[in-house]
């Protein structure tokens, strides 16, 4: 048997068993795995909740999303991108369009 060995099965126990964690216990070095979890999550929930809530802004849910009228908007865009309506019918619905949402 090596002589530190030795010693430390003479002294008992105790001896060891303080050792094994440190002269002052777990101490503050306790607290740094529950802190790490907590950080980890909130920076995940702070860059994945983003993009969530940024894609469901973008794809109409929410309170941001696409109203009636933005929907609307979107509709006769698309119509004068198609040639469907000319630039004065264009301007003219949009015009009645943006009138009546805001009753």
């Amino acid at each position: 048997m090596s002589t530190a060995l030795a010693t430390a099965l003479d002294a008992g126990p105790g001896i060891v068993a303080t050792h094994a964690v440190g002269p002052w216990g777990f101490g503050w070095w306790f607290l740094l795995i529950p802190l790490f979890w907590i950080a980890l999550f909130a920076i995940l929930f702070a860059v994945f909740g983003r993009r969530w809530r940024r894609a469901a802004v973008e794809n109409g849910y929410g309170p941001y999303g696409r109203t009636p009228a933005r929907q609307a908007e979107a509709t006769l865009a698309e119509r004068f991108a198609k040639g469907d309506i000319d630039e004065t019918e264009f301007r003219a619905r949009l015009e009645v369009l943006r009138a009546n949402a805001a009753h």
